[in-house]
């Protein structure tokens, strides 16, 4: 079929309607299931971005086994304000991410709670591969490639926020796990194993990044990544009877900046 016209570029572009394109989000999202917000699958190497209102559940589940997707959290009203891995590990008292953890801001405030997930597969210290790494590992780095870094893939998808290289701070992984050893070494766990999934619950207005990309640590000689699917829903914020927000003194003073921060915005 020629594209050399306008018509022909039309029925050409009509034909593909019945193609299946791995990373096309479902649109409207209720299709794949009632009170969806959002509702997309990130095949291996791939990435997509979302801003999503408080209270939103958010969870990513890896199908096959292989998936590693990284999170980046912004502050959707002040993107200045971004998601602090430093500060998630070190004011919390714990590096290994899951159910019950706090996602904070560089501003010591609560981005996300982590309502579920194993935290034995989790990873806040090597954060996402790059585009030197990878070409000298895979032979190809650039975000259009076979392999393509991790580093470049979120530059992309802030680029579409209005992010730039700059704006990115160190991510956090999931689905696969890193321990760090009496001698300061890193070992590589592997997957969380097929059907794992992970929830995050937004507790402010977040401009969301995820690229799913092969783990710098993963030792096999081909690029791995298998597809991540995305599923979110609206829903309320933690609340202060909530047993998490109590649960220990840091995290209830994070949970009370956010507080603070939101009322003086008139956000209740």
């Amino acid at each position: 079929m020629s594209t050399a016209t306008t018509a022909g570029a039309r029925e050409h572009a009509r034909a593909q309607g019945g193609t299946v394109v791995d990373c096309m989000p479902i649109v409207p999202a209720s299709a794949a299931g009632e009170g969806l917000t959002w509702a997309e699958t990130i095949p291996g190497g791939g990435r997509t971005s979302r801003r999503l209102a408080r209270g939103t559940t958010l969870r990513l589940t890896d199908p096959h086994g292989d998936a590693c997707v990284s999170v980046l959290l912004f502050n959707a009203d002040e993107p200045w304000e971004r998601l602090n891995v430093a500060d998630t590990v070190k004011v919390l008292w714990q590096a290994y991410v899951g159910e019950g953890h706090l996602l904070l801001s560089d501003q010591g405030r609560v981005l996300a709670s982590v309502t579920t997930g194993e935290r034995n597969r989790s990873d806040t210290f090597c954060g996402v591969s790059t585009l030197t790494r990878n070409t000298e590992r895979y032979g190809d780095g650039t975000p259009h490639g076979p392999s393509p870094a991790g580093r470049e893939l979120f530059t992309l998808a802030a680029a579409k926020h209005g992010l730039t290289r700059r704006d990115l701070p160190p991510s956090i992984s999931f689905f696969q796990g890193v321990r760090v050893g009496d001698d300061g070494m890193f070992t590589w766990l592997g997957s969380a194993g097929p059907g794992a999934s992970v929830e995050l619950r937004a507790e402010m207005a977040l401009t969301v990044l995820l690229v799913n990309t092969a783990h710098p640590l993963d030792p096999r000689d081909a690029y791995t990544c298998s597809p991540v699917e995305i599923r979110a829903w609206n829903g309320a914020p933690t609340a202060p009877t909530d047993r998490l927000w109590s649960r220990t003194p840091e995290g209830e003073r994070a949970f009370l900046n956010t507080a603070d921060y939101l009322t003086a915005r008139g956000i209740s």
